[in-house]
């Protein structure tokens, strides 16, 4: 188990983090998820004995990580959102350095290294210097050189950073296979991944812990804004003769169309707002506010009215919204 209690960390007279107080059970995957500058990264780092808080305590697997920093950092295995790599190493001579560093014997290494390079899928470029590897195998490298001492603790901070839609899947189902045998922390801003990855979210805002719980439990009882975007085919109007101001002609039984629509959409029980259509795809797309699932209705009002629906969508997660809330769009500057 993490416990962390009243943790806080300044540099110089500005808070960098703190106070936030939270536990991490063994075998859970938590998220630590916020707008940059949020204090992620710093309540990364002090996990990981990399960075010393200012101020409370910290265990690690029952071990006093300000008191005892070396103990724990057996125990944990850390990849910071820069991976440290020595370039002009090969994959394999390297993780064995990063072995060696946390005390690990030859055969022991012996004996790790093929794993690791497995789990990692860093077979193939084992004996490739690190230099020549794409963003995504050197991201593989600093995941590597995280587990190379079988820790207990996994914390990884914003692995996905830089890597293309591939990568971010084959990172993912990385994460997925390590999930078995750690108690993973990630760091990350991006919602889709932290929701497809972790069990449990702790959401910090200007350094302090604004939510913590699982999707589901911190979205609870909100009462969440949802969106529709729907799309009708934009309604044929009679040519008239040329005038010298036909364009303005024409403008004005357009935006009267579009007047009309948002009214009928604006009707339909559970839309709080209608916002200014765009043209996409042959129509006109009209973006919904509502607090519910109300598709139906909204192809129905389309439909009474005679229109031709083309596209609806139902968009933005329950995290997006609970996200939204929590952070409050505030500056997170730290």
């Amino acid at each position: 188990m993490i416990r962390a209690s009243k943790l806080s960390k300044f540099y110089g007279g500005k808070r960098a983090l703190g106070p936030v107080s939270f536990e991490i059970e063994d075998g859970e995957t938590v998220g630590f998820l916020g707008l940059n500058g949020a204090g992620k990264t710093t309540a990364l780092r002090i996990l990981a004995c990399d960075l010393r808080p200012s101020s409370g305590t910290i265990e690690v697997g029952g071990v006093d990580a300000v008191a005892d920093p070396h103990e724990v950092r057996k125990r944990i295995g850390f990849l910071p959102e820069n991976p440290p790599l020595y370039m002009d190493m090969s994959v394999a001579d390297y993780l064995r350095f990063a072995g060696e560093l946390r005390g690990m014997t030859s055969t022991e290494l012996k004996r790790r290294l093929p794993e690791v390079l497995e789990v990692t899928d860093l077979g193939d470029v084992a004996t490739d210097i690190i230099s020549t590897l794409s963003h995504g195998y050197r991201q593989r490298v600093g995941v590597a050189q995280a587990i190379i001492h079988q820790p207990k603790f996994l914390i990884l901070d914003e692995p996905t950073r830089g890597l293309d839609p591939v990568q971010i899947v084959e990172m993912r189902n990385l994460i997925h296979d390590l999930k078995q045998s750690h108690t993973v922390l990630i760091s990350s801003h991006i919602l889709t991944e932290i929701s497809q990855t972790c069990d449990r979210l702790l959401v910090l805002g200007k350094g302090k812990l604004l939510g913590a719980g699982s999707e589901a439990e911190l979205a609870a009882g909100e009462s969440e804004i949802r969106q529709i975007t729907v799309t009708v085919r934009a309604p044929q109007t009679p040519k008239e003769p040329y005038r010298a101001d036909e364009k303005a002609a024409e403008a004005a039984p357009v935006d009267a169309s579009k007047a009309a629509i948002a009214k009928v959409l604006g009707a339909v029980a559970g839309v709080s707002k209608v916002a200014d259509p765009y043209e996409q795809g042959g129509g006109w797309t009209f973006a919904l506010s509502t607090t519910e699932d109300c598709r139906a209705d909204v192809s129905r009002a389309v439909v009474d009215a005679k229109l031709d629906l083309i596209k609806l969508d139902y968009s933005r997660s329950e995290l997006e919204n609970t996200f939204i809330r929590l952070v409050g769009g505030a500056d997170a500057g730290n």
